[in-house]
């Protein structure tokens, strides 16, 4: 071994060793434990960034460790290649799309093969291919047979820099997903959906599948889908003999409606606007509302416009006429478009009538409805007043009683809403997936029939990001013949979101290149669900509610019989710079790339672990990264200094016994390994293990001396340097497999398995107990581990300083914490 700390000859000794001899490889095995752990993929951008490196680094230590405990592990990779940026930047240079994607995939694979990820190369999938994105299209075909796809004309978000749609999940504070300062506007479109509102009720039920997931994500995904249960009541619009029906969660409030607020875009305006004296007025007042963006519309702070158009409906519950008025924070995607006004108990409705002189009618006595202060208490739950029959009743008994008679005189029903959208897919531009749809003059909308696919992208295209699909100008790609009729016909021209793309590439893994199907289902039920699956929260209600909805369609269909893909997902924090997310607009990146070349990829993985725990976001500090290989170079001379140490006798070691330094060393040896352990298995808090490993090393040092242990036999310094090497072989697996061969041994650390620590030889021989006199550390006692609680006090009041601290002074209790403190209460 070489007295020298050189990564950059180490490390492409062993990624040559790792890749000769296959050891990332895995197959299916019944007799093994499977074992799969995934990052989600990176899109091939052009250089692999430090969120990527953190990303990886935690999946490639869990894969290691596992492989260690004996499982069969699957780590896969590839590439979600079809999108935006990669057609942005053939328009800017006028070359294809697929020339940056491929080039800046073999840059970003060689990167990740250059930090020793131990991923199974064999299975590197692209989202791009036909090979894959033929099966885009037939789970399309699928969908559609099904009812699950079709198209409509809908209000659709724009993002002015794209040039294409965006599905709601998309916007994010009025802005594009992408392009975080784009302002989304709306369009009314024809769209291809995907109907995940039929999945709605199942993926809030399967929720309870997913007690290894962050609460924060099916938090959201809970928000997101927005189940509602409440009561439709249709009001009497008699000028025209028409319902305007309302959904309301509250309808033991409907005595104190005093309007009814429409959606601008509800389709009785056009009844109203016929029949109106004033048209024009309406028009121009109703132009002026739905001017406003549905996005801001849901703003909580948007300010309350609308206005009267005029007409009334009658309460069917009292037979009162209220007032119609369009309002600009009612929206048709959400309810039916129409909302009674009870400004008594609902806020926005309570600014609104209060800015339009509209009036309010309490239907809760006035110490339920309001605070000693005199102020509103609004969705209050209490007994109703002035409410007719019901006047009396609590709440939750009259929505029950009220539903009911409703249903019963046929003016309403129980129901259920959900905020959830059907996912629009329809992309205005070339890079994606194109959508096997030809429209006929005859037979109108056919699908492609299975045996045409895959509908190949054309190679030659004119890319100018318009906000016309490229695809229309290419009539060798448009025009075609109906499958049916075979006459002259048209092809969509659309693609499809790209969200599709990675809504199911985790199964293709397991088989990726079966040309018969989608997926092989043996090898589906062999690998999953997916063990660990490791991204960004940012795709909480976006990937992630995608990829729940395909699986539960891919069983529907008969793919698999899996109804949750993923067992368990971890959350990982962003890198930051000077306080803010990397980007090369702020000039903060820090090139992985340089830093390998620096420090070496096992410093850039140990720091990237080091720094933080993983669920939280981390600061970038250059100091940090040497500070890591200022540790591993530390290492390396430890182990330099021992690597000719001979065989030790162990027939002589026996007999002479442990000495006081070998109790220490094998003491912190097994204290390490069973942090390290229970971290791994538990908290995920590689920081502290990777501390605990620090520490090691420092006693390490401590009883170490001119390459001899002072005091240590030889057999536990070696047991000790060993098992060192184990633990560190999953954060800077490079040094540790060249640690590993110093020692004697041969091949690489993944062919060993993960040293199991000794309770007995981790316990201490004495504890420090610390002792406090009302909650204030006060003292230290020392004592044997397991001592018992009427021991330790008696022992605490005993020693000095304590015993004269409490003299003369009442002992009121003694709070005792079995190997951990003492607490004295004292008067």
């Amino acid at each position: 071994m070489k007295p020298e700390y050189k990564p950059a000859e180490i490390e492409p000794k062993w990624q040559k060793h790792w890749a000769d001899r296959k050891l990332f490889e895995a197959d299916e095995d019944s007799s093994r434990p499977k074992y799969y752990v995934l990052e989600m993929l990176p899109y091939p951008s052009g250089a692999i960034h430090m969120g990527h490196v953190r990303n990886y680094s935690i999946g490639d230590a869990v894969a290691r460790y596992r492989r260690m405990l004996g499982f069969n592990v699957l780590h896969p990779i590839g590439w979600d290649a079809f999108g935006l940026p990669a057609e942005n930047a053939a328009i800017l240079s006028k070359k294809h799309p697929s020339e940056f994607t491929f080039r800046f995939i073999e840059r970003m694979r060689e990167q990740l093969k250059r930090l020793g990820y131990s991923y199974d190369w064999r299975r590197e999938l692209a989202t791009c291919t036909p090979e894959y994105y033929r099966w885009n299209q037939w789970f399309f075909l699928q969908m559609l047979r099904r009812g699950l796809a079709y198209r409509k004309k809908s209000r659709l978000n724009w993002c002015p820099e794209c040039q294409t749609v965006l599905a709601n999940e998309q916007v994010v504070n009025g802005c594009c997903w992408r392009h975080e300062e784009t302002p989304v506007t709306e369009r009314e479109i024809e769209q291809w959906f995907l109907k995940i509102t039929e999945y709605a009720d199942a993926l809030l039920a399967d929720m309870d599948k997913l007690g290894s997931w962050p609460e924060r994500v099916l938090t959201m995904q809970q928000n997101w889908i927005g189940r509602s249960e409440g009561t439709e009541v249709a009001f009497r619009l008699e000028e025209v003999q028409e319902d305007i029906t309302v959904f309301t969660t509250r309808v033991d409030t409907i005595f104190g409606c005093t309007a009814v607020f429409l959606a601008p875009e509800h389709p009785r305006m056009e009844i109203l606007l016929n029949r109106s004296r004033n048209r024009k007025k309406l028009e121009e007042q109703l132009e002026r509302i739905r001017a406003q963006s549905a996005r801001a519309r849901t703003e909580p702070d948007l300010e309350k416009d609308g206005f009267d158009t005029g007409f009334r409906v009658r309460n069917p519950f009292n037979g009162e006429p209220v007032s119609v008025w369009v309002a600009n924070f009612v929206l048709m995607e959400y309810g039916t478009g129409a909302i009674m006004a009870v400004p008594a108990n609902d806020e926005r409705d309570f600014e609104f009538c209060a800015k339009f002189g509209i009036p309010v009618r309490e239907i809760m006595a006035r110490k339920d409805q309001f605070t000693a202060e005199g102020d509103r208490i609004f969705a209050l739950y209490a007994p109703l007043i002035d409410a007719g029959p019901y006047t009396g009743l609590h709440s939750k008994e009259a929505i029950r009683r009220m539903t009911a008679d409703a249903a019963a005189k046929g003016f309403g029903k129980k129901t259920i809403q959900y905020r959830i959208k059907d996912w629009g897919i329809s992309r205005q531009r070339y890079w994606g997936t194109p959508i096997p749809i030809v429209y006929c003059s005859e037979c109108g909308t056919i699908p492609v029939p299975e045996d045409q696919l895959p509908i190949l992208l054309p190679e030659k295209v004119q890319l100018t990001g318009t906000g016309r699909s490229p695809l229309e100008e290419v009539p060798e790609f448009v025009d075609t013949t109906c499958p049916k009729c075979k006459k002259p016909a048209r092809r969509e021209t659309d693609t499809m979101d790209t969200f599709v793309d990675s809504s199911w590439y985790f199964y293709r893994y397991t088989d990726p290149r079966f040309s018969d199907a989608p997926v092989r289902r043996e090898a589906v039920k062999y690998w999953f669900p997916v063990d660990q699956y490791i991204g960004g929260i940012e795709h909480a209600i976006l990937h992630l509610i995608y990829m729940r909805f395909f699986s539960k369609v891919m069983r529907d269909v008969g793919l698999t019989e899996i109804d949750e893909p993923v067992a368990r997902l971890f959350n990982q924090g962003m890198v930051i710079k000077d306080g803010a997310k990397m980007s090369k607009s702020k000039g903060n990146v820090v090139d992985p790339g340089e830093m390998v070349d620096r420090f070496g990829a096992d410093a850039v993985r140990l720091y990237m672990l080091f720094a933080a725990p993983p669920e939280k976001d981390f600061e970038w500090s250059d100091a940090g990264i040497e500070g890591a290989y200022r540790f591993l170079k530390r290492v390396h001379r430890l182990f330099a200094r021992h690597a000719a140490m001979p065989a030790p006798d162990l027939a002589a070691e026996n007999a002479s016994g442990r000495t006081p330094e070998d109790r220490k060393i094998e003491r912190k040896l097994h204290q390490t390994l069973r942090r390290v352990s229970n971290d791994l298995e538990s908290r995920w808090h590689f920081n502290t293990s990777i501390a605990a490993l620090m520490e090691l090393v420092n006693e390490l040092y401590e009883v170490e001396l001119g390459g001899k242990g002072a005091g240590v036999s030889p057999v536990v310094l070696k047991d000790a340097l060993e098992k060192l090497a184990s633990m560190l072989s999953l954060f800077a697996p490079h040094l540790a497999d060249e640690l590993w061969e110093s020692l004697g041994h041969d091949g690489s650390m993944l062919l060993t398995s993960w040293p199991a620590y000794d309770a007995r030889l981790a316990r201490e021989e004495e504890l420090e107990i610390p002792v406090q006199i009302n909650g204030k550390l006060r003292g230290r006692i020392r004592v044997a581990p397991g001592t018992a609680r009427d021991d330790l006090q008696k022992i605490a009041l005993q020693e000095e300083p304590i015993a004269a601290l409490v003299s003369g002074r009442q002992i009121v209790k003694v709070i005792v914490v079995a190997e951990r403190l003492v607490n004295i209460v004292v008067r």
